[in-house]
């Protein structure tokens, strides 16, 4: 049975929203992080865009969901509503979407595995790589695991048409710990624009430009949910590695929202009228960031991002052509793209693109664990 619900509670908001008092001197994340969650907490204040909170159609996993491969590895609740995705010695594990959408919005509450993570990746993500596979395109949301004690970080990265060599991935810290309670991660994709949210917040949009041409991603995609050994990249550039003595390594998907026009990857074959649903999702709340919501945006990237393809001019000279300079990031960043010295946080930072194994749909038949 479906239900409407609003999202989960959030932990942060900019400070012009929710009064925090900023120290003058530079706060730490535990400090800054503290204050963000004891004012929401006592303001009760919807962030993101005033005064909302974003009303989706939750779905069940029969009616959402596959496993990517089996089932191995894959709790559900007695309900069907909640998935745990399991990383051990023996295999990672996975989900795929039932049908392939043209544009839509993709979200799910997340709750990250706890303890120690480092090495570990938890992936939701949009991608038609098993039917395009030269020129596939997808919508990263990534966790890259964590080492305690350290802020939790993640990135975003959009691919169109096989353009993996040009990446146009972003790094941001988390500003609460995502292991501590479930938090929503929400992917807009129309013809227009694209979205990252965390909870109500926009962290990142992308605007379509003509000259980004088939690098902006247009064909169907499946959506998927990932948890994965990456000790190779993910941690401090590969120096921290999956730590096994603390498995199984559990990421917990709920709240599943899937909404968007059902085709036929092959055919284009439209299951109902694209046109109609896709003017229906650009109508929706969500789908533009208003004035109000920008501010929490830029106190997101200004706060939290510590690298960006925009700013990275060794990387790339000329800017990708969606980019927007904006001069009070630009002068957060050294010409690499990543924080200059007086920014850093622990962690590491720095672009470069993520190293990743796919697995097809068809993988889904294989008998046993990957």
């Amino acid at each position: 049975m479906k239900k409407v619900v609003p999202t989960s509670k959030l932990f942060g908001s900019e400070p012009a929203e929710i009064g925090i008092s900023v120290p003058t001197c530079t706060p730490t994340y535990d400090q800054l992080a503290k204050a963000v969650m004891n004012q929401f907490a006592s303001s009760k204040k919807s962030i993101g865009g005033g005064g909302f909170s974003f009303n989706v159609t939750t779905l069940t996993f029969d009616e959402s969901y596959s496993p990517l491969f089996s089932d191995f590895n894959i709790q559900r609740s007695p309900d069907d509503k909640t998935a745990r995705l399991l990383l051990n010695r023996l295999s990672g594990s996975g989900i795929i979407s039932s049908d392939y959408y043209k544009y839509g919005f993709f979200s799910a509450s997340i709750k990250m595995p706890s303890r120690y993570t480092a090495g570990i990746v938890v992936a939701f993500y949009t991608s038609n790589v098993d039917t395009f596979e030269r020129n596939h395109d997808e919508l990263d949301i990534e966790f890259l695991g964590n080492v305690e004690g350290k802020a939790w970080r993640f990135q975003t990265n959009v691919y169109g048409n096989g353009s993996v060599s040009r990446g146009r991935e972003e790094r941001y810290r988390m500003w609460f710990d995502p292991s501590k309670d479930s938090h929503r991660y929400s992917i807009l994709w129309t013809p227009t624009n694209i979205i990252f949210y965390v909870d109500e917040i926009p962290i990142r949009e992308v605007i379509r430009n003509a000259a980004m041409r088939g690098d902006y991603p247009s064909k169907p995609m499946s959506v998927y949910a990932t948890i994965w050994d990456a000790s190779s990249w993910a941690t401090s550039g590969g120096k921290k590695k999956v730590d096994y003595r603390y498995q199984p390594f559990v990421a917990e998907f709920r709240d599943l929202v899937l909404e968007g026009c059902i085709v036929d990857p092959v055919d284009q074959l439209l299951s109902s009228n694209c046109t109609d649903i896709t003017a229906a999702l650009m109508a929706r709340d969500f789908a533009a960031v208003t004035p109000r919501r920008r501010q929490s945006m830029a106190w997101f990237r200004q706060r939290y991002m510590y690298y960006s393809y925009c700013y990275d001019n060794v990387r790339y000279p000329v800017s990708p052509p969606e980019c927007v300079v904006v001069p009070s990031e630009r002068e957060m960043f050294r010409s690499s793209g990543g924080l200059r010295g007086s920014a850093r946080f622990g962690g590491g930072s720095g672009g470069g693109r993520s190293r990743r194994r796919r697995s097809g749909r068809n993988a889904r038949r294989r008998s046993g664990p990957g």
